[in-house]
């Protein structure tokens, strides 16, 4: 379906950096990963609380810029 929506989960560590990321291609870091999500992408991202924060994105947008990462 096009209307399809991915949520992609984000844990940081205490300093900030990303630990984990969902979505993420074997050719990036999560560190790398979640850079290219925030500046591929406007008003898709909330944070949570505990260190946690999550993009909203059409399953679309996320294979394009999977495929734009290899």
């Amino acid at each position: 379906m096009e209307n399809d929506q991915v949520m992609i989960h984000v844990r940081f560590a205490p300093n900030g950096t990303v630990t984990e990321i969902g979505e993420r291609p074997t050719a990036l870091s999560a560190q790398d990963w979640f850079n290219l999500l925030t500046s591929a992408t406007i008003d898709n991202y909330e944070t949570l609380s505990g260190g946690r924060a999550l993009f909203r994105l059409p399953r679309q947008q996320v294979d394009q810029l999977k495929s734009s990462a290899t």
